[in-house]
């Protein structure tokens, strides 16, 4: 017995919705090479791809890697905007590769991507993430408790207190508002928006009780006080977080003492 097969035409010879009309573009990614063994000037290179618009940067990224150059180098890990490790500039902005859209960034014209600022580059669009992470571990992100013994049953919270501090546990480190921020460009000793957001996330925590030492890390001249108020680091965040919002009621709790 013969196995059906499906035509792609009708018996009019009349092509099936998907086969006339192929969904794919040409788009030119213009990406920022830099490679320390080659050479110690960056330069840009051109790739041009056939790609549906509905994909996403990475894919692009990922196309450019597999199929035209395997020496492009990037990070990226989950492609579903929860690691955090494929931040990069992508058309001038602070993006998540695996969030952005080809058809979302206008790819009529070249897509230009880079590695984010601030942070000294390795290689292509892999940077030097040290300097970013100190600055999160020197705010002590994580839960101190007075009690040195283990509790006996678990540290009960309200509704009300966990939703004080809900914006800012969405935070997933990938540095697009720091490295957006004008001054940590300028200094990078400035914590900057990401540790300040992580410090925010314990400090107005009903079950911690190292509040005010984190307040006094970040009073510190390379703490909330180096903030303009600037806004890049709220429109770079790819969770939504208001990072602008939580850095000034760092600054409010530093004043008042009230958290």
């Amino acid at each position: 017995m013969a196995t059906p097969v499906l035509d792609k035409a009708d018996a009019a010879g009349t092509p099936e919705p998907g086969f006339a009309d192929s969904p794919y573009i040409t788009v030119t990614f213009r990406v920022r090479r830099f490679n320390p063994e080659v050479s110690a000037e960056a330069t840009w290179q051109d790739f041009q791809l056939e790609i549906d618009p509905k994909e996403r940067v990475l894919d692009g990224l990922h196309k450019i890697k597999w199929d035209l150059d395997g020496t492009l180098t990037f990070r990226r890990s989950c492609a579903h905007g929860i690691c955090g490790s494929d931040a990069m500039r992508i058309n001038g902005k602070n993006r998540l590769a695996c969030k952005t859209l080809i058809k979302d960034i206008n790819p009529e014209k070249p897509i230009t991507v880079e590695p984010i600022k601030g942070l000294t580059v390795l290689k292509d669009l892999v940077v030097d993430m040290e300097p970013f992470f100190q600055a999160y571990r020197d705010v002590m992100p994580f839960l101190i408790t007075k009690d040195t013994n283990e509790p006996t049953r678990e540290r009960l919270q309200s509704a009300e207190d966990r939703e004080r501090f809900d914006d800012t546990t969405k935070c997933i480190l990938c540095a697009a508002c720091t490295t957006s921020c004008p001054v940590f460009w300028n200094d990078g000793q400035y914590f900057g928006p990401a540790a300040i957001v992580n410090a925010h996330r314990f400090i107005f925590d009903s079950r911690d009780e190292a509040g005010e030492q984190r307040l006094e890390i970040l009073n510190d001249r390379d703490g909330v006080w180096r903030c303009r108020t600037t806004f890049n680091c709220t429109d770079a965040c790819p969770r939504g977080i208001e990072v602008t919002k939580a850095i000034a009621e760092v600054k409010r709790a530093l004043i008042t003492r009230r958290y």
